[in-house]
C-alpha cells in the first residue's frame, strides 16, 4: 500500500497530465499550427482529435469564421477633382494558417490593418479614374467587382480569402451637393427639351402627312364625283334625246308647261309681251295640245 502511495500513485498523475499535454482539439471554426521549439511543422489539421509531444510541440488556433471589415467613412477625389464620402466594408476568413501567422503573427486587427490600407488604395485608384456623374449614376456595380478582385488578390499574400467587397454608401459633401444636383437638374431639362422638341418635330410631320393625305383623298373623292355626274348627265341626256326624238309634240308642250309654271311664281307676276309670241303658242287655240296616246285636242279640251 505504502508503494501504491508512493510510487504508482504519482506515476498516474505525471501519465495524467503527459497525457493532458500530448492531445488537443481543433473545432469546425478554427484552423490550427503545430509548432517545434518555435518552428512550423504543420498546418493542415482537420477538426477533431490530434496528438503533440508535450513541452516540444506547443499549437495556436485562429478563428476560421468569416471577419467583417467595417471602414469608417472616408473622403476619395473623382477624375473632377471632387471629393466623395464613401462608407464600404469587407468580409474576409484565414485561408492559410501559416501565411496568416507569418504575415500578421495572426491577429485578426492587424489583418485588418493591411486589408484597409489595400481597399483604400484601390478605392483611391477606382475613384480617380471615374467622375461623379458616372460612380453614383451607373458604374457602382463595375467598381465593386473591381474592389473584390484587386483585394482578394493582394489578401492571398496574408492568407486571407476576401469574400466580398461593399460600397455600403456613397455621399456627395455638403459644400458641393447643391452644385451637382443643380447641374444634374438642368441636364435632365436639358434632356426633356430634346424629347419635347423631337415629339413635337414628329407631330408636325404627322399632320402635314395626314393634311397631304386629306387633300388628296378629298381630290380624288371630287375628280370622282364630278366624272360619275359627267356620265349620269350625260346618260339622262341621252335618255332625253332619245325620248324627245320619240314623241317631240309632248315633250315641247312640257317644257312649256315647265316654263309657265316657273314664271307665273307670284300673284303681281307681269309679262309684256307680243300677242302672237311662241311663249304663248299654247294658249291661242292656233296650236293644238298633244295628247297622251297619239290624240290631239285643243286648250278647251284640257
Amino acid at each position: 500500500m505504502r508503494i501504491l502511495k508512493n510510487v504508482v500513485l504519482p506515476l498516474l498523475v505525471v501519465a495524467a497530465i503527459l497525457g493532458y499535454f500530448s492531445v488537443f482539439t481543433v473545432s469546425e471554426k478554427e484552423v490550427a499550427l503545430k509548432f517545434r521549439l518555435g518552428e512550423i511543422i504543420k498546418a493542415d489539421f482537420d477538426p477533431g482529435l490530434h496528438f503533440k509531444t508535450p513541452f516540444v510541440n506547443n499549437v495556436r488556433k485562429f478563428d476560421a469564421r468569416v471577419q467583417n471589415l467595417d471602414e469608417e467613412p472616408e473622403r476619395f477625389l473623382t477624375v473632377e477633382q471632387k471629393n466623395l464620402i464613401v462608407d464600404s466594408f469587407v468580409k474576409w476568413r484565414v485561408d492559410d494558417a501559416e501565411r496568416y501567422y507569418t504575415t500578421v503573427r495572426g491577429e485578426p486587427e492587424r489583418a485588418n490593418q493591411r486589408l484597409r490600407e489595400i481597399i483604400r488604395d484601390a478605392l483611391r485608384a477606382e475613384f480617380g479614374k471615374r467622375t461623379v456623374q458616372d460612380i453614383i449614376s451607373g458604374e457602382r456595380v463595375q467598381i465593386m467587382d473591381i474592389l473584390r478582385v484587386t483585394t482578394a488578390e493582394a489578401a492571398q499574400s496574408l492568407g486571407l480569402e476576401v469574400l466580398d467587397v461593399r460600397l455600403k454608401r456613397i455621399d456627395l459633401p455638403e459644400d458641393v451637393t447643391d452644385s451637382i444636383f443643380d447641374r444634374m437638374v438642368a441636364d435632365r431639362e436639358r434632356v426633356a427639351r430634346e424629347i419635347r422638341a423631337r415629339g413635337e418635330e414628329a407631330g408636325e410631320r404627322i399632320r402635314a402627312d395626314a393634311d397631304r393625305q386629306r387633300t388628296v383623298l378629298l381630290a380624288e373623292a371630287y375628280r370622282d364625283g364630278e366624272s360619275l355626274r359627267g356620265e349620269g348627265d350625260a346618260t339622262a341626256a341621252e335618255i332625253y334625246a332619245s325620248a324627245y326624238g320619240q314623241e317631240s309634240d309632248f315633250f315641247a308642250f312640257q317644257r312649256s308647261l315647265r316654263a309657265y309654271r316657273e314664271s307665273f311664281q307670284g300673284d303681281d307676276d307681269l309679262f309684256v309681251l307680243s300677242p302672237d309670241s311662241q311663249f304663248f303658242r299654247f294658249f291661242d287655240g292656233g296650236e293644238q295640245l298633244p295628247g297622251l296616246n297619239g290624240e290631239v285636242g285643243s286648250p278647251d279640251q284640257d
